[in-house]
């Protein structure tokens, strides 16, 4: 089996695992200790109801980070069950974007510090799962 080095799509999606699953765990550390500044915040960032609406993403994102690392970690050690990993960290990753963008749009709230990462979110597994639902 080829690296992820040497194989350029695998190289960018390597990128995207590792930007996007430490995004979420450092994003996840940095408001748990409240250091995230309140004008970046979400609106409503105090509001009990809201607080609680960005926590339950928590187990999907961190599932999402697991199943991203997993399957680089998997890919540089040649097994081939990295590729069902790597589908399922996408299509949970897109499942993420969707969530959020899908709240602020009913919400009618158009901030482009949450927009755009969430849009990030829901369109770039987008790029790589048609990839993964090849058969052969």
């Amino acid at each position: 089996m080829k690296s992820i080095q040497k194989e350029p799509s695998m190289r960018v999606l390597k990128w995207f695992f590792l930007v996007v699953d430490f995004s979420f765990i450092l994003y996840f550390s940095a408001t748990a200790i409240g250091i995230i500044p309140i004008e970046y915040a979400y609106s409503d960032y105090t509001n009990p109801i809201l607080v609680s609406w960005n926590w339950s993403f928590l187990p999907l994102d961190i599932v999402i980070s697991l199943t991203g690392l997993s399957s680089i970690y998997l890919h540089r050690k040649g097994r081939a069950e990295w590729k069902s990993i790597a589908l399922l960290s996408l299509v949970l990753t897109f499942c993420s974007g969707l969530m959020a963008i899908s709240f602020w749009a009913i919400r009618l709230e158009f901030d482009a510090v949450w927009w755009i990462p969430n849009l990030v979110l829901l369109l770039y597994p987008l790029f790589f799962i048609p990839k993964f639902m090849k058969v052969g």
